[in-house]
């Protein structure tokens, strides 16, 4: 008899309950529906008592961060405030585990903790779309997809929420066979199992009832150039179509502008990246394509209506 494959999940402070739960109800159901113990597993924290999560419920864990527990693949589970509590400790800890030959994986923002740990480097990693920009600034050599989860690496890594459990219905698959992986998506009554190359965001058509070529091409465009923006002239060059054209794709669909809607996204990345990293509000202002820090502080405080500095106090 096939011995159960043994997953352990490191649960982090402030962790996602709802990433959390997708991935071990999976396992759960598996055995449930097969009559077999297929899975076991095991609940680990830093002081090997309690797990407290980011909606305040309380998680009994089994261990702590000892080395030479066997674990076929070592989960780290995050969510809020990842980088504080990726503290020296716990970084070490893993650093041991991966030395033993430890299986890692990441769910949420549990990939920041691994790529701090050094070990993401040239590595395709899923993450949750929040954390993209703190990903882009701080691990540039991290291979960041899109994707809701990657199965594919050494490292395998869910992008948080429900994508654990597409992960989780993909190793099921992958080792008991789809049949088994579909009856336990329909006793979860999930009926929406996403293959791991799946975006993670609703797409611009299903979120705005459209289907228009060029604005999507547009929009990619804009998320291309953050950093160093583009004119919707040159935009629209870039399509074949007139800057008018352009203007009116963008109030007939967003009722917007181009040049609104662009720097609405330079913000909203500013303002992850003002709560997300240590960056100074100058380097942060570079980053999302404002030449001077004043212009910057300007018109962060004209569209958030709070200044720079306020804003990180407020959310961090």
């Amino acid at each position: 008899m096939t011995e159960p494959q043994h997953f352990s999940f490191f649960l982090l402070p402030e962790f996602t309950h709802i990433a959390f739960s997708c991935a071990l109800e999976p396992l759960r159901i598996a055995n449930l529906v097969s009559g077999k113990t297929l899975y076991r597993w095991s609940l680990v924290s830093e002081d090997g008592r309690t797990a407290t999560c980011s909606n305040g419920s309380v998680t009994l864990t089994d261990a702590g961060m000892e080395s030479g527990r066997k674990t076929d693949r070592l989960f780290v589970i995050s969510g809020l405030n990842a980088q504080v509590h990726a503290t020296p400790k716990v970084l070490s800890w893993l650093r041991r585990e991966r030395a033993a030959g430890t299986p890692l994986g990441a769910i949420c923002s549990g990939a920041y903790v691994l790529a701090k740990a050094g070990f993401l480097d040239g590595v395709e990693t899923a993450v949750h779309w929040a954390w993209h920009d703190l990903f882009i600034e701080e691990f540039p050599d991290v291979r960041l997809v899109r994707n809701v989860f990657v199965a594919r690496e050494r490292i395998i890594t869910a992008s948080g929420g429900t994508a654990a459990a597409d992960l989780m219905l993909h190793l099921i698959g992958k080792a008991h066979g789809q049949d088994l992986a579909t009856e336990v998506a329909d006793q979860m009554v999930y009926n929406a199992v996403r293959e791991g190359t799946a975006a993670q965001r609703v797409s611009i058509q299903s979120r705005h009832g459209m289907r228009n070529e060029h604005l999507k091409r547009a929009i990619a465009v804009m998320e291309a150039a953050l950093e160093n923006p583009v004119s919707p002239s040159l935009i629209a060059e870039e399509l074949g179509i007139s800057t008018r054209q352009l203007e009116r794709l963008f109030g007939r669909y967003l009722n917007s502008t181009p040049k609104h809607y662009f720097m609405e996204m330079r913000l909203h990345k500013a303002q992850n990246l003002l709560v997300q990293t240590e960056q100074s509000v100058t380097e942060i202002a570079m980053a999302c394509g404002f030449q001077t820090t004043s212009h910057f502080s300007k018109v962060f405080r004209a569209h958030f209506g709070t200044s720079p500095l306020s804003q990180r106090a407020k959310l961090a």
